[in-house]
């Protein structure tokens, strides 16, 4: 065939032509190849070793078709020691990767760590009580200036405090037969008074010499105010105002004792239940008891009859004193029925919730809570002459005659010296 445009396979003139024109390239070609095998040897040649001397195996190429395909990409530079990438590609703060201990990959970013829980340090805790401890001291501060302290007397208050809440957490105190707590009547009970005995009522004390420095005596005093303030203030006065500063440990009716909450403070702060045997037991081991015995016909009696005594009773704690054979102090207090003038009583209410009474003031019920604080009035307490059981000796308490002869003579003591003060007074509030 001589169509131009067949290429013919084998032999022909047209391979003969092709096959000189390729005999005379031979030694470029060979060249080139010579060529193209040193720059193969040399991308076979390890460029990198670790610090061992070997050889670290090249990175495989991976194309951008391969790359499409596989979903692989290229990993970011790894980064310096002490740097962290972040995800968004940004730096965190230089610091120690040896003290972290944490190795960064360098085919993914290092996302920031989760922020752990906030922990409260100790010198925090440390710092919270002493403002507690601050507050707390400010706080008594505040209290004893106003039961009228001095500024040393202040100071050893607020100490004599902090000591006494130490013994109480420590167990550091002891109780009487009775419930009796020194410690307590001293340091918590007495301070809460005072404030009321010094500022409020201003409570003046006459005769405080009456009361023997030792042993035992018995107090008899009127009863009034609605609530039983005046025995409070009488035993403020009688461990304040005594330079022996004794107790006084007052006889109860039995419903202080059942009432919640002031029965407990009442038995820790001295007070028992007024009955012979416990009020013997008192006067013979030489403690001074205070008795009120005209009870709640003299606290709930009205206004119109105020210190007016009621009656005595039958005498028992004369029979007291002349079997231990210990002095009777009248007691005449006078201010304590202005506190809370009782203008009525509901009395059925009263029988309802077993009370006494209920009573009605020109303040109680109609102002609610507030109803209950007392009112401003000036006190008067004063101590009369002892009068002396030991010569009638101890038989003479079981003989009627004489204990009502000296029940009377008691009584008539206190309502004279109640109408002399009242004589005195200027004011019912100055």
């Amino acid at each position: 065939m001589n169509d131009p445009n067949v290429v013919p396979i084998h032999g022909g003139p047209g391979a003969k032509k092709s096959k000189s024109r390729h005999s005379g390239s031979d030694p470029l070609a060979a060249g080139a190849a010579r060529a193209s095998g040193e720059r193969a040897k040399r991308r076979r040649t390890p460029l990198l070793t670790d610090a061992s001397g070997d050889e670290i195996a090249p990175r495989p190429v991976v194309s951008s078709i391969d790359a499409g395909v596989s979903g692989a990409h290229r990993p970011r530079p790894v980064p310096k020691p002490g740097r962290v990438v972040t995800a968004k590609g940004g730096r965190a703060s230089r610091s120690s990767s040896r003290s972290q201990g944490v190795a960064v990959s360098p085919a993914k970013a290092v996302e920031p760590a989760k922020s752990a829980r906030p922990r409260v340090s100790p010198a925090r805790v440390g710092s919270s009580l002493d403002e507690i401890v601050t507050l707390a001291i400010a706080t008594l501060r505040r209290a004893a200036a106003a039961s009228g302290l001095s500024g040393d007397d202040i100071e050893r208050q607020v100490a004599t405090t902090l000591a006494f809440v130490r013994r109480r957490l420590s167990g550091d105190y002891t109780v009487d037969d009775f419930g009796f707590d020194r410690d307590y009547t001293e340091n918590a009970y007495l301070p809460l008074l005072r404030p009321l005995y010094n500022s409020w009522f201003r409570v003046e004390v006459r005769g405080i010499e009456n009361i023997p420095s030792t042993g035992g005596a018995l107090v008899v005093a009127n009863h009034s105010g609605t609530i039983a303030f005046d025995s409070l203030m009488t035993q403020v006065a009688v461990h304040d105002e005594h330079p022996a500063h004794r107790f006084l440990r007052m006889l109860g009716a039995d419903l202080v004792f059942r009432t919640p909450v002031v029965g407990s403070v009442a038995r820790k702060s001295g007070a028992t239940l007024a009955a012979n045997p416990d009020a013997e037991r008192l006067l013979a081991a030489g403690e001074i008891a205070g008795v009120w015995p005209e009870g709640f016909k003299g606290v709930g009696k009205p206004f119109s009859e105020r210190y007016k005594l009621q009656r005595f009773g039958r005498g028992g704690f004369v029979a007291a004193a002349l079997r231990t054979s210990v002095p009777i102090v009248p007691c005449s207090i006078v201010g304590a029925e202005e506190i809370y003038p009782i203008l009525g009583n509901l009395k059925t209410v009263a029988r309802i919730v077993g009370a006494p009474y209920i009573p009605v003031t020109p303040t109680f019920p109609l102002l609610g809570p507030l109803g209950l604080i007392p009112l401003p009035s000036k006190w008067i307490i004063e101590f009369g002459s002892p009068v002396e059981t030991a010569v009638l000796g101890p038989q003479s308490a079981d003989d009627p005659m004489v204990v009502f002869d000296l029940t009377d003579r008691v009584r008539e003591t206190i309502q004279q010296t109640l109408y002399s003060l009242l004589l005195q007074r200027r004011s019912v509030f100055f």
